[in-house]
């Protein structure tokens, strides 16, 4: 299950465009997803975490912001589907049945005027053609499932009526009704405290290992990816400037912007410091997407950057290992 690619994202580019200028917000980026795995985005706030995640979903903003290149494939079991070639109808009917998405803040996604339940319900009525009160009783099921308790009573609740953590299961109920093959989670545990983002990391794989969904995790967060991303893109200005299992990059990254994020991560908190070390900052702004560099998107902040890194466009390029890295001084790095 494991090796069955179930998304591949290729040379996907984003640009939004204004009367004054155009913002490149992704450029050529590639990965797949498998079977019963997570693959993780991750980068600073402007990278193209989110903008890739609703490229995907073809949720951008019409007519600002649109796809310029690339394709993105989901390989259903009746067939691949070209997601960026399907109509806008045909589209809909994939969101939601095989292609689901929890955003970071369910406030924003829950309609206030209905109940979790129903709303939760409208998806299998929708996707499935089940009945008003088959869908509801399945709707009950879910929110079971993922630990709302007196799922029975909270059904008929508001999103309102229900603390941020339930709200978040919720969601996860709603993306669950149809069965999807890919989740997409846009920094899901965010907004929420470690006690619960713990236990929503925990129902993920969970859910994963019974149903073998993919999931694309979107954070910022590396703790998080640590502990449920089995395979890593780094993003910065729009592209992946580092690409590979989970494990290894954490272990000894290769571009100088995964090494300064890993860097900056708060060190632990040890009785026996008298005083504790300072936070490590990656010094620089983030590149500004509408007016890009020539060279190296990340040039300007590297302490490791040479004239040609200035100069020219620099290829992802692949090492003994298969990791992707997006530098001339990658060995260096590591």
């Amino acid at each position: 299950m494991g090796d069955t690619t179930v998304l591949a994202v290729e040379n996907l580019s984003v640009e939004f465009r204004s009367r004054r200028r155009i913002v490149r917000a992704v450029s050529d980026v590639s990965f797949t997803l498998k079977a019963g795995r997570t693959f993780a985005l991750v980068g600073e706030s402007g990278s193209g975490k989110s903008v890739t995640s609703l490229a995907i979903m073809r949720l951008l903003a019409a007519p600002a912001g649109r796809i310029t290149g690339g394709s993105v494939t989901l390989h259903a079991p009746d067939g691949p589907l070209a997601l960026t070639a399907l109509s806008e109808r045909a589209m809909r009917a994939v969101r939601g049945r095989q292609i689901a998405m929890i955003f970071q803040e369910p406030m924003t996604s829950l309609n206030p005027l209905f109940t979790v339940g129903d709303q939760i319900a409208e998806v299998a009525r929708h996707h499935l053609g089940t009945s008003r009160a088959e869908a509801f009783k399945g709707a009950v099921a879910l929110l079971d499932r993922v630990g709302i308790p007196a799922a029975a009573h909270r059904a008929h609740a508001y999103p309102h009526e229900l603390s941020g953590g339930m709200r978040q299961r919720a969601m996860i109920a709603m993306a669950l009704a149809c069965k999807p093959l890919v989740m997409i989670a846009d920094e899901p545990t965010t907004a929420l405290d470690v006690t619960v983002q713990a236990q929503m990391l925990e129902l993920i794989r969970e859910l994963q290992d019974e149903t073998g969904m993919a999931v694309l995790f979107i954070t910022h967060n590396l703790g998080v990816v640590a502990e449920i991303a089995s395979e890593v893109a780094v993003m910065y200005g729009g592209q992946i400037v580092e690409r590979g299992e989970a494990g290894a990059i954490f272990a000894a990254p290769r571009h100088p912007y995964t090494r300064g994020l890993l860097d900056s991560l708060p060190p632990e908190i040890d009785s026996n410091m008298p005083v504790r070390a300072p936070l490590k900052a990656i010094p620089g702004s983030v590149v500004d997407l509408a007016a890009l560099p020539p060279g190296c998107r990340f040039a300007p902040r590297c302490a490791w950057r040479q004239p040609r890194c200035e100069t020219g466009a620099i290829a992802l390029d692949a090492d003994p290992a298969n990791r992707l890295v997006r530098c001339v001084r990658a060995q260096e790095v590591a």
